[in-house]
């Protein structure tokens, strides 16, 4: 007996050496392990907050988010672990347990009864998947389960689980699968949809649930009576997740963003993970409210909002059209890039330039009344009425034209046109055309991005920003639209501008346009914190009757800054701002005269000009030490009594010819001087 015992024993140990050498060789003439094929994933946009706004799939058109165990519910990965494999923690990648039930089964039934596969060799099969169910296939899963755990540990093989598990068609991995059949993030998932998640896998496309929901809710079941079993949930948790109903279809991935989305991956098409500047919450509301005021103007009807964060220059929503797929409205059009006309919406720059160039002052008196200008160009108001005289602060915020072409006669078309260009917009002008004075009214065409840029920096003091739409991007230089003083002349005026119906007053500072023949419906407006501008009209550019900026846009843009939220932030009036009456400002600053004409100096006499500083002079003042020297101030010509101005405020005692002026610091000057006929001269010197 003891020699058949030996016997017995020497054979198993042969055998088992037999069986090792026979391991070993298939192990040698296995090839490398190769993640290359399990480590593509689909490339995701996110916003700031690592929020999803929008996946895209693989190049061979499958979903496969990327996922790991720490942005999953824990109870659901207990329930998984619980399900599929409750020996995970303990195992190298085989659980010899399950391993020789297997055999055994094999043994007795002739087939392969049940694979006693772990979750490792799940993904080794999913690694290299292989449609033979062979006792060869079976010992290469076990061979790469276990050199999976020595590469990656085991959080690893839970990670690669979570973003390899079939979910059926091309939804692969957890998170996809979540997003696909319930619409959430699997961190936010209840048991029921969890235990369904968990099944799924094992026989993904039999149990689809948009195509097979009873046979989807019969492996929910099991899975909920199998964790409730372990103790993972209770009694009671398992009987409620069962009355809920399983999803009888699949969900639309998210889309958020979808143009800004576009034009990121774009730029970087390799990049796994992009990081928007959106805010995903803010874009998702904005996305709500474009679709359902476009479709309530109209059928064909587009349109389009921005919001930049006024602090960094940072775009915290881009709604290119309502809706990207939605051919009707032609959305894949990015509207906020697209060249339109802006009507009126970019008159405050008029007024700024006014401002700066000491040619008016937000009290100064404008005239309001029918006038040809240049002979031929005879602007209307848009209600075709007239109001008089009025100021300039009255005359913006009723957005006047006669008065605004008035200005824009004074400070130049081109001039204007130039200061446009120079703050970084791009300004588009009929073809062979110089600028002119309807530009003052539309006559131009420039994006609502650059519309939006421009004015935000009237709420950041006149520095226009560079747009960033990617963390992490450097921002670019800034650019000018407006001196301080100016730039606040003009916020402090649009906030008094009227509101539409239904809105508060003196909340936003903003501006509205309406193109020639309602093509375009243009609304913009800031406070300290942010710039939102809005866009309405179609695509192709048909006219759209009764589309107005006032009616139409602006109730948009008051919509929206409610749902950015937190109280407006009033853009304070900047300290060196010249707070008067009309009759208390600098003669030459009370009115405009157009019975005067602009160039009367020069038939009695000179033409009234600075005489020095020269334009473009680099002064040395000493403004570096303590006892600094003024600036001299001298004149030719003109019609005395004159007024000198800095930087848009009045010098004091200089109603002479020669005069002088002491900065307050270094850096660009503006100079201006006025006559009592109404006749300027500007320079801009840099001081030091």
């Amino acid at each position: 007996m003891r020699r058949i015992l030996h016997s017995l024993a020497l054979l198993v140990v042969v055998a088992a050496m037999a069986a090792g050498l026979v391991l070993w060789r298939f192990v040698v003439t296995l090839p490398p392990l190769d993640l290359a094929q399990a480590a593509q994933r689909s490339t995701v946009v996110l916003d700031r907050d690592g929020r999803l706004l929008r996946p895209y799939a693989t190049a061979d058109g499958r979903w496969r988010l990327p996922l790991t165990a720490a942005e999953v519910d824990p109870r659901m990965l207990a329930m998984l672990v619980a399900y599929e494999d409750k020996r995970f923690a303990d195992h190298p990648g085989l659980d010899p347990a399950a391993t020789l039930r297997a055999a055994w089964q094999w043994l007795v039934a002739g087939r392969i009864v049940s694979g006693g596969s772990t979750l490792s060799m799940q993904v080794a099969r999913l690694v290299e998947p292989r449609p033979e169910r062979s006792l060869s296939a079976k010992l290469r899963q076990m061979v790469r389960a276990v050199q999976l755990e020595r590469r990656l540990g085991k959080a690893g093989v839970l990670d690669l689980y979570l973003t390899l598990a079939p979910y059926g068609g091309p939804v692969e991995g957890l998170r996809a699968a979540s997003l696909a059949y319930f619409g959430r993030e699997p961190a936010r998932l209840s048991f029921a949809e969890a235990a369904l998640l968990v099944g799924l896998p094992q026989s993904p496309e039999t149990r689809r649930p948009d195509r097979f929901p009873e046979r989807a809710g019969r492996a929910r079941d099991r899975v909920l009576d199998r964790v409730a079993a372990q103790g993972i949930i209770t009694t009671a948790e398992a009987r409620a997740a069962k009355a809920e109903p399983v999803p009888a279809g699949r969900r639309l991935f998210p889309m958020l963003a979808a143009h800004a989305a576009d034009a990121a991956l774009a730029a970087e098409p390799a990049a796994p993970v992009v990081r928007l500047t959106l805010d995903g919450r803010l874009q998702a509301s904005l996305e709500a409210l474009a679709t359902e005021r476009a479709a309530a103007v109209g059928p064909g009807i587009s349109a389009a909002i921005l919001a930049i964060d006024n602090a960094t220059g940072a775009v915290i929503a881009q709604v290119g059209s309502p809706g990207y797929t939605d051919a009707s409205r032609m959305g894949a059009i990015d509207m906020t890039g697209a060249i339109r006309s802006p009507g009126s919406a970019l008159k405050p720059f008029i007024y700024a330039l006014a401002f700066e160039g000491g040619i008016a002052h937000p009290e100064t008196l404008l005239e309001d009344r029918p006038v040809r200008f240049a002979g031929s160009y005879a602007p209307e108001n848009f209600d075709l009425g007239y109001q008089g005289v009025v100021t300039a602060r009255r005359a913006l915020q009723l957005s006047l034209n006669v008065p605004a072409v008035d200005l824009l006669e004074a400070v130049g078309a081109a001039r204007f046109v130039a200061r446009l260009r120079a703050a970084g917009a791009r300004i588009d002008l009929p073809r062979d055309t110089a600028p002119g004075l309807p530009v003052a009214l539309g006559g131009l065409g420039i994006t609502l991005a650059d519309t939006a840029r421009l004015f935000s920096g009237l709420a950041r003091g006149g520095g226009v920003p560079a747009l960033l739409r990617r963390l992490g991007e450097v921002p670019g230089p800034e650019t000018r639209i407006a001196e301080p003083v100016a730039a606040s002349y003009v916020a402090d005026i649009l906030r008094g501008a009227p509101p539409p119906e239904n809105a508060l007053p003196n909340r936003i500072a903003y501006k509205t346009g309406t193109s020639y023949g309602y093509r375009d419906a243009v609304a913009v407006g800031f406070d300290r914190r942010v710039t939102i501008a809005v866009w309405v009209g179609r695509p192709d550019g048909n006219a759209v009757p009764g589309l107005v900026g006032r009616l139409v846009a602006a109730p948009i843009l008051f919509d929206a800054f409610s749902r950015y939220g937190g109280e407006p932030e009033p853009v304070p009036l900047a300290r060196e701002a010249l707070v008067a009456t009309t009759l208390s400002l600098p003669p030459p600053l009370r009115h405009i005269r157009r019975d005067v004409p602009k160039t009367l100096a020069a038939s009695q006499g000179a033409a009234l000009r600075i005489a020095y500083p020269p334009d473009g002079a680099r002064i040395d003042l000493g403004l570096a030490e303590a006892a600094a020297a003024p600036l001299a101030l001298k004149a030719l010509g003109g019609v005395p009594p004159l007024t000198w101005m800095a930087n848009g405020l009045p010098v004091a005692d200089s109603a002479r010819r020669q005069s002088a002026w002491v900065p307050d610091g270094a850096g660009f000057a503006r100079i201006s001087v006025m006559d009592a006929a109404g006749a300027s001269d500007s320079v801009v010197v840099r001081l030091e």
